[in-house]
C-alpha cells in the first residue's frame, strides 16, 4: 500500500492510501479520487518526500535535527465520506427518524400486524417493524402496500 498526499485544485490538503501507482492513476482518471472537503475531482499528488530507512549508518543520535513536517491545514479533519453521501445519509436518518416519531413500532410481529390492519381484523395505523424477505414478498403477493425501511446510516458500524 502507498500513501499519497493529495490536494486538490481548492488548495486542500489530505491523505489517500492506494495498493499502487498505477491503481492511483486509474482510479484518479475515473473520477472516484475526489477531495473530502469540497468534492472536487480535480486532485493531484502533492510533493511529498519518501520515508526510507537506512542501514547503511547507525541509530541517529538523539539530538540530530529532523526534518520539518508540513503543517497540517486548520480546516476540518479529512473524512473518507464525500458530501454527496454525507447528505444521503442525513436523509436517510430524517426519514427514519420521522417514521419512527409518527409509527407504533410492532417488532417481527410486523407481517400478521400488517395482515391484520389490511384485513379490518386491527385499527388502521401507522407501523413498521422486521420482516424477512419473504414475509415481505408474500405481503406484497396478498396485495399489502409494504415499504422497506432502511437501517440508519449509523446502525452498520
Amino acid at each position: 500500500m502507498i500513501r499519497f498526499t493529495l490536494a486538490c485544485e481548492s488548495g486542500h490538503h489530505f491523505e489517500s492510501w492506494f495498493p499502487s501507482n498505477a491503481a492511483y492513476d486509474e482510479q484518479s482518471a475515473r473520477g472516484f479520487v475526489t477531495c473530502p472537503f469540497c468534492d472536487s475531482a480535480k486532485v493531484a499528488k502533492a510533493p511529498m518526500a519518501p520515508a526510507v530507512a537506512r542501514t547503511d549508518r547507525g541509530r541517529p543520535a538523539a539530538s540530530s535535527p529532523s526534518l520539518p513536517v508540513p503543517a497540517a491545514p486548520a480546516e476540518t479533519p479529512a473524512s473518507m465520506i464525500a458530501e454527496p453521501e454525507r447528505q444521503l445519509r442525513a436523509l436517510l436518518r430524517a426519514v427514519r427518524a420521522q417514521v419512527e416519531a409518527s409509527a407504533e413500532h410492532v417488532g417481527e410481529r410486523f407481517a400478521d400486524e400488517a395482515r391484520a390492519i389490511h384485513y379490518g381484523d386491527a385499527e388502521g395505523r401507522p407501523i413498521y417493524g422486521e420482516a424477512s424477505p419473504q414475509e415481505a414478498r408474500a405481503l406484497i403477493e396478498e396485495g399489502i402496500e409494504v415499504l422497506p425501511l432502511p437501517p440508519a446510516p449509523d446502525d452498520r458500524h
